[in-house]
């Protein structure tokens, strides 16, 4: 929860805003590179909800498109591809007929894990050029901001998918 205190900081604020919108930069490069090593035919916003349904399990497509911040129908054209890829499998929910479950397939999760273990390779040859006295530093502010987005770690949902 936000102290009263925490607002009085705008220079430190601007200031670490701007480092992380260029980490985040290096981070969607990383991405891209990682999801390209692994399948040429998935984009980003595919992945996302790839990863999405991975972490998360099954859900409706209106819940998926709020996890990846797109409209509905956004997300029923996405959900359309990944099903027509056998990426998700779309299905009537069995506790509410009137809802349509979308789910990992395990190609999907193969995918899933593929580009994480790229990608965690890629992360750990950056991670290595940080100065030790940097690296617990670093862990406690990405984890601070991990949090303060709602991003679950990847040990919370690596294995959950299948």
């Amino acid at each position: 929860m936000l102290q009263p205190a925490d607002h009085l900081h705008p220079v430190l604020d601007a200031e670490i805003t701007d480092a992380l919108l260029t980490a985040s930069r290096a981070l969607v490069a990383v991405a891209a590179r990682s999801l390209s090593s692994v399948v040429d035919d998935v984009t980003l916003p595919q992945y996302r909800a790839l990863v999405m349904l991975a972490s998360r399990g099954p859900q409706t497509v209106g819940d998926l498109a709020d996890a990846v911040a797109v409209h509905d129908s956004t997300a029923t054209r996405l959900c359309d591809r990944l099903v027509a890829k056998k990426l998700v499998h779309r299905a009537v929910s069995r506790d509410n007929r009137r809802e349509t479950l979308i789910r990992l397939t395990a190609a999907g999760g193969m995918i899933v894990d593929r580009v994480t273990v790229a990608r965690r390779v890629e992360i750990e040859r950056i991670v290595a050029k940080i100065p030790l006295s940097l690296r617990q530093p670093t862990v406690e502010a990405l984890a601070a901001f991990s949090d303060a987005a709602g991003e679950l770690a990847d040990q919370s949902w690596a294995l959950g998918w299948s």
